[in-house]
């Protein structure tokens, strides 16, 4: 009888030594595959990161049209000699405007005193500007730049402060858009009649300003024969930059399967926009410097 109750007190602890075995060895399986569970999802998050990462440098880099024009011819040169003399027959030479870069901004202008002694004197004045815009990724095409410069542009010299009777139209064959503005200015010195040409040819626009009067009791010139004489310099104006980059420098050239000039040049500067804006609105009634 004491040996069997012997061994019911081993067997029993022998059973419960078996329990707590089996429990130990369930323990770290558990942690096991609570571990698995845990690096699959941080495994899922990285894939996606990474899927997504790939997705957006596989992604192409914005592009956009190169610029037609990359130069600007000699803006004194512009104009014929001919039409030189024609508009500003007293006129020796031009004044070439200063400028940071040619390549992007040119200015020049003429002065004419045709003095009649006690008959009066003919004043003349004539400025033609280039502003030339180079395509940029983060603010679109050439033509596109020089397209906004161009609308505002003409806006500014509508809204001319003192000009009286504005008149506006479009100019044909001229570059790609142009449009004439004209008024009269009215200063101490007599009535100066204001004739102003914007015209756009690719990503290039070329200003031209062109302004009569007559001094000294002498009559005020013809505004008609003003605004022709303004709009054919403006063409000979718009013509000189598709010149200058050669024949088949964009599509003003007459070919729009040739391909657009290269060359290679520069954003204009702020300062640049806001300075070819000055030039194109001078003040027309500038009194002339008499002759000696």
């Amino acid at each position: 009888m004491q040996r069997r109750a012997q061994r019911d007190q081993q067997d029993q602890r022998a059973k419960r030594l078996h329990r707590v075995l089996v429990c130990a060895a369930a323990v770290p399986v558990m942690l096991v595959a609570a571990g698995c569970s845990s690096d699959s999802g941080s495994g899922d998050s990285t894939d996606k990161a990474a899927n997504a990462a790939a997705s957006a440098s596989a992604s192409p880099s914005p592009t956009v049209e190169a610029a037609a024009y990359g130069k600007l011819p000699e803006p004194c040169k512009a104009l014929s000699k001919k039409t030189l003399k024609d508009l500003v027959p007293e006129s020796k030479s031009g004044k070439e405007g200063k400028s940071d870069d040619i390549s992007t901004r040119g200015s020049c202008s003429w002065n004419s005193l045709d003095n009649n002694g006690v008959k009066g004197s003919q004043f003349r004045w004539l400025n033609v500007s280039m502003l030339r815009f180079e395509s940029d990724a983060s603010r679109g095409s050439g033509d596109k730049l020089a397209q906004q410069y161009y609308e505002k542009q003409v806006q500014d010299v509508q809204a001319a402060e003192g000009a009286k009777g504005v008149k506006s139209e479009p100019v044909p064959d001229t570059g790609d858009q142009a449009t004439a503005v004209r008024y009269d200015l009215k200063k101490k010195e007599g009535t100066f009649k204001q004739q102003t040409i914007v015209a756009r040819v690719e990503n290039v626009v070329v200003t031209l300003d062109y302004n009569g009067a007559g001094l000294a009791g002498d009559k005020s010139p013809s505004s008609d024969d003003l605004a022709k004489d303004a709009k054919k310099a403006a063409k000979e104006a718009v013509a000189a930059v598709s010149e200058a980059n050669g024949a088949g420098g964009g599509k003003a050239s007459g070919d729009p399967s040739k391909p657009a000039s290269k060359s290679p040049s520069k954003e204009p500067s702020k300062e640049a926009s806001k300075g070819a804006s000055k030039d194109s609105s001078a003040s027309p009634s500038k009194t002339p410097a008499k002759k000696s």
